[in-house]
């Protein structure tokens, strides 16, 4: 049965991309501003005063990989668990909620491990420690600022629709 002899919408209706297109905006604006974030407080951690350029630069590359795998990770989960087809024009606080408290959830479970346990980075001095917590503000507020930011970002910006040429916004 076609689209023409069906009660359901056809599968490229207009507003089928705009999720796709949505999540693609949100992912390119945390990656790079993720890039930015890792190299401006990189002085914060014992790295910036033992490690060499190279091994500065590696670690704020890898950093922002990472980064983007807990950034795609967080907001499809959330996706799966808040949203629906209709997203972003649907269910857009609860998926952003959502994807910032996996996130963040997941920033000061690794912050914890991988400063107390495994010993893999340390803090200097400089690097304000939330209390209870004891993870750094640093990496608290980029999970925090960085996905509010792109989320904010991602539902701005127009959806260009290549086929007809036309911009929504």
């Amino acid at each position: 049965m076609t689209a023409a002899h069906s009660s359901e919408k056809p599968v490229h209706a207009a507003g089928s991309v705009e999720w796709l297109s949505a999540l693609r905006r949100y992912i390119a604006f945390v990656a790079a501003a993720n890039l930015v974030w890792e190299f401006a407080h990189m002085p914060l951690y014992t790295l910036w005063e033992t490690g060499s350029a190279g091994e500065i630069i590696f670690a704020a590359v890898h950093c922002t990989g990472g980064d983007i795998l807990i950034a795609l990770s967080a907001v499809m989960l959330s996706l799966f668990l808040f949203g629906n087809g209709a997203w972003p024009a649907e269910r857009r606080v609860p998926v952003v909620a959502g994807a910032v408290a996996f996130g963040l959830a997941y920033t000061i479970f690794s912050e914890w491990l991988n400063i107390e346990i495994r010993e893999a980075w340390a803090y200097r001095d400089l690097m304000p420690v939330i209390p209870i917590l004891d993870a750094g503000l640093s990496p608290v507020l980029q999970w925090i600022i960085v996905p509010l930011a792109g989320f904010s970002l991602a539902r701005a910006l127009p959806t260009v629709r290549r086929r007809r040429g036309t911009v929504d916004a």
